[in-house]
């Protein structure tokens, strides 16, 4: 079964996530970022999330994490949440 690893920053406003996307993709660290910003406890770690399979988050959630690019930056991404900054560090 596919595992990944994942780390994340979770916003309130879909433009607050695009800001960060900049921030990132302009050199900001990802996890100083997410101990900044994130609402989730996650913040605290980075952002980190661990390793999990499919079908251990959201479904909005999941398809980022197994289907978009590892090391890549995506988002915003909807849940009932809010919005997410995600990157996958790692799958397997």
């Amino acid at each position: 079964m596919s595992k990944a690893t994942a780390r994340h920053i979770l916003v309130d406003s879909e433009s607050k996530c695009e800001s960060i996307i900049n921030e990132i993709k302009g050199g900001a660290d990802f996890a100083d970022l997410a101990k900044q910003h994130s609402s989730c406890p996650s913040g605290n770690d980075g952002g980190n999330l661990g390793t999990f399979s499919p079908g251990q988050m959201v479904p909005e959630f999941d398809t980022a994490c197994f289907e978009g690019a590892v090391g890549e930056v995506q988002g915003p991404i909807k849940t009932q949440f809010g919005y997410h900054v995600v990157e996958v560090t790692e799958r397997t």
